[in-house]
């Protein structure tokens, strides 16, 4: 065994000189000189051998979940003022009624005639409020239809005008499509 160690042989390599060593001791008679030939060339390429896999199972691949990405520390949110909690109480319960654009719910709530809420609460309120725009503006227009006939391009006026409910035109012209099937 301490010869093999001197050559480096790993246990490839041992396994390759064993088989040769079999080969040759189980085979006919030669000429020694031969037979230390065939072990020579048999065990020579012990890097090719070492190289060599032994069959068995693959190895699995990793399952290990990746590295999760730092999240961005975000900036602490103020907190609401009295003032622009009640625009949203308000808010919502005017949106409750249907038919109210962005607009025209920020005037209703910072009009001195409506609520009298700071222009910049009414408009906090109206950012903060879960709306769909575009079924406020379904809403008006059936609330217009039912007070009286409009053709199409009278309830989309009506609907943008800013003497009006102030709806964008996108809007505007998504409710009519609706009303007008």
């Amino acid at each position: 065994m301490s010869r093999i160690k001197k050559f480096g042989l790993g246990l490839g390599g041992v396994t390759v000189l064993f088989v040769a060593l079999s080969a040759v001791v189980g085979s006919p008679p030669t000429s020694h000189h031969a037979q230390a030939t065939a072990a020579a060339r048999t065990a020579a390429p012990s890097t090719a051998v070492a190289s060599t896999r032994i069959p068995g199972p693959k190895p699995k691949p990793s399952t290990a979940a990746p590295t999760p990405k730092p999240k961005p520390q975000l900036q602490p949110q103020p907190q609401m003022t009295a003032g622009q909690r009640q625009a949203i109480e308000s808010a919502q319960n005017y949106l409750d009624m249907g038919g109210f654009s962005e607009r025209g719910l920020i005037n209703q709530l910072s009009s001195s005639a409506g609520e009298g809420f700071s222009r910049a609460d009414a408009t906090y309120a109206a950012n903060h409020v879960h709306v769909d725009w575009n079924q406020q503006a379904v809403d008006s227009a059936k609330n217009y239809l039912n007070m009286g006939g409009f053709s199409r391009s009278g309830l989309i006026d009506q609907l943008t005008s800013s003497a009006g409910e102030g709806f964008t035109s996108a809007q505007a012209n998504y409710a009519v499509n609706k009303v007008y099937r």
